[in-house]
């Protein structure tokens, strides 16, 4: 089953839905590894996102600029998605939920369970254990996983409304990289896809938008810039562009070329009407 959402091009129809709810960007952003809160609040207005991750374990709350960062967060306008970065078993997961749940008085949970320390692979097993609790919870949970379809189905079974496959491991830059995978994703998942982690270039996230997942949550990329700001923006546009290139559906490749101008014929000024 394809996942289609093609309709009127119009920005006030094309709302990404995550759990009921719409949201006008499909751009999520991280707050961590900014060289200042001044520099993160400045990136995230210039991303224009709706939403915005924070861990934490990434936050410490008796460091200098910790007062700064909280009031960022509140003045930003956006919804916070809490999420479980650094655990490793389903128990730790769910336990930091829990408190991100009490401390930040939202249902919504970014949920991580690292399984290798090489290159932050997500645990398949204890990803999908800690997600059945939390739902059973009612959290409304975005899982981080990778692009496994079999995986990626037992999750969506298990009642997460949205899955976030990764397109290549955690701060790498690397970009998509098994698009028959990702594909294979799209095609068969009726369901919300948000690519999360590997992209390095605005590029990449408008390649995953035009085949056709919902949305991008990126962090490293916008963080690690020489201009965060300016690199957000970017991200932004190219997440728009994507967006609007799926929906006016691309033609379709050839192996042979197709002259864009007739070649047989009378020319067209001896044409008659």
């Amino acid at each position: 089953m394809r996942h289609d959402t093609l309709h009127d091009d119009t920005s006030h129809d094309d709302a990404l839905v995550l759990y009921d709810e719409p949201f006008t960007s499909r751009f999520l952003l991280g707050t961590a590894l900014y060289s200042s809160p001044a520099v993160m609040q400045a990136s995230v207005e210039a991303a224009g996102c709706d939403m915005i991750t924070l861990g934490l374990r990434r936050q410490n709350p008796g460091g200098g600029d910790g007062d700064a960062f909280w009031q960022i967060l509140r003045e930003s306008g956006c919804r916070l998605l809490p999420n479980t970065a650094g655990c490793r078993s389903a128990r730790e997961a769910i336990t930091l939920a829990e408190m991100s749940r009490e401390l930040f008085d939202t249902p919504w949970i970014k949920l991580e369970v690292i399984g290798d320390d090489y290159n932050l692979q997500p645990d398949p097993f204890g990803l999908l254990e800690a997600a059945r609790e939390l739902i059973a919870q009612g959290f409304k949970v975005l899982p981080y996983c990778t692009d496994d379809l079999v995986l990626c189905q037992r999750l969506h079974e298990a009642g997460c409304q949205a899955l976030m496959p990764w397109g290549a491991p955690i701060g790498t830059g690397r970009g998509l990289m098994n698009r028959y995978a990702l594909r294979t994703l799209r095609e068969r998942i009726a369901a919300p896809l948000i690519i999360d982690a590997g992209l390095g270039a605005p590029s990449q996230a408008a390649e995953a938008m035009e085949m056709g997942f919902d949305g991008v949550l990126l962090n490293t990329a916008v963080a690690r810039a020489r201009r965060p700001a300016r690199m957000a923006s970017a991200f932004a546009r190219a997440i728009e562009a994507g967006r609007a290139a799926y929906l006016a559906g691309p033609m379709e490749q050839r192996q042979t070329a197709s002259p864009s101008t007739p070649t047989l014929g009378q020319p067209f000024w001896h044409a008659t009407t």
